[in-house]
């Protein structure tokens, strides 16, 4: 079977995909997978074909679209803005790119864009059945609204429905007149619909693959049986082997508290990066800090805190006493596998959902916002994830069930089930 995978976002959104992709193609599919160019290697590493879409994700997030973007917290009007600011002005690049004509050579598309955009408009062109892939819980429901709308208002009759519609709108109605252009003149198809496609998906039940763990998010009543969670999408990187340093540090003393911020961009690196030392220094914990995206950490640290640029987040998690990271889905999977408890720093979007989920777990404590994070707010919260043993003991069991999951093999069987090739 020839797939056609689309994926878009920073490399918490896309490897899991190329992880799928790439269990596919062991089970003997061909494999094709359009993001952007800047992930080319990752995509190419495990064999899977690669299809270029413009745009360094990694330069635009450090730029000033992506600090709007990371400073947006949440704000859904004001994230909106931020992301039509980042990808608004490459509606037509986009359109482009996606004309590729291997892209059409398909028997099924597994499309990761939200609310089936350029997924709908291939699949229709190429004749072919669609599946929809999430690492996030982005499918509508009446019981919990988009993500990064406040809950308060649930309550309202149809408040959460509408959320999500809002949030596809601001989105859709931005892209929609190059998309439109778009099938007409390259896909010879009809004007793209007024609304989107999120009404005809739900008319058609089109398959919904989840890669997040039905451990971390409750499955809400009126999700249909099309829409699947499968379990985490993790990577394994096994050729990776720790520099020497790294090692003789995690070996000299008790495990170290990781902290890290992945992929968003940080206004003040070097004040974050005294944030951290402070916190590290008033809690008495040793710790290892990872420069991520924001370069943090570029500067003389003390004996008890070691720098690092990466380092597999399943290989260093596990070897932690704690972890300190921004909520991203990729990583936040990855710190629940681990077993060790987590405190999450959010700066946008999903990743407060994120912590609201691992604190009501009681695998972590309160969120604290990145606007808000501070030297004794940090401190705190890592000494309660060093002292608390009900918090470990619940940590280990999320991880202990996280573990067990097969969300690479689920998501395989389901593919080849809606495609008839079992």
């Amino acid at each position: 079977m020839r797939i056609t995978m689309t994926a878009l976002g920073s490399q918490g959104d896309v490897l899991p995909c190329v992880t799928l992709g790439a269990a596919l193609q062991a089970a003997g599919h061909r494999v094709l997978l359009a993001t952007f160019e800047n992930f080319k290697s990752l995509v190419t590493a495990p064999g899977l074909e690669f299809s270029h879409i413009r745009g360094d994700i990694q330069t635009m997030l450090n730029g000033s679209g992506g600090q709007a973007l990371a400073d947006s917290g949440r704000s859904p009007l004001r994230m909106a803005r931020s992301v039509l600011q980042l990808f608004g002005t490459m509606a037509n690049d986009f359109a482009h790119d996606f004309s590729a004509p291997s892209l059409r050579d398909a028997d099924l598309i597994i499309n990761q864009l939200p609310g089936g955009m350029f997924g709908c408009d291939l699949a229709e062109a190429s004749g072919v059945p669609m599946m929809t892939a999430a690492v996030l819980p982005m499918t509508p429901s009446r019981h919990a609204p988009m993500l990064v709308f406040p809950r308060a208002f649930s309550f309202v009759p149809g408040y959460n429905a509408f959320t999500h519609w809002l949030a596809y709108q601001l989105v859709w109605q931005v892209f929609r007149p190059a998309v439109s252009r778009w099938r007409r003149e390259t896909l010879g198809l009809s004007r793209a619909p007024l609304w989107g496609y999120t009404r005809r998906m739900a008319t058609q039940a089109t398959p919904v693959l989840n890669g997040f763990s039905a451990h971390l998010v409750p499955r809400p009543a009126d999700w249909g049986d099309n829409v699947h969670i499968t379990g985490y999408w993790f990577s394994e990187d096994d050729d990776w082997q720790p520099p020497d340093d790294l090692l003789r540090f995690i070996e000299a003393g008790p495990p170290p508290v990781f902290v890290g911020f992945g992929s968003m961009p940080v206004r003040d690196p070097e004040q974050t990066t005294q944030i951290v030392l402070d916190a590290l220094r008033l809690s008495g914990q040793r710790g290892i800090l990872h420069a991520g995206w924001a370069g943090i950490g570029r500067r003389d640290l003390p004996d008890h805190v070691h720098w690092i640029d990466y380092a597999p987040y399943g290989w260093l998690f596990p070897r932690m006493t704690a972890v300190v990271h921004h909520g991203g889905s990729g990583t936040t999977a990855y710190a629940a596998r681990s077993g060790v408890p987590s405190l999450i720093v959010p700066f946008l979007f999903d990743q407060f959902y994120w912590g609201g989920r691992m604190a009501a777990l009681g695998a972590g404590p309160p969120a604290i916002p990145f606007k808000r994070l501070s030297a004794g707010r940090l401190a705190e919260a890592i000494g309660v994830m060093v002292s608390d043993a009900e918090m470990q003991r619940r940590a280990a069991e999320l991880g202990r069930r996280v573990r067990g999951e097969g969300g690479v093999a689920a998501a395989v069987d389901l593919v080849e089930r809606y495609a008839g090739v079992q």
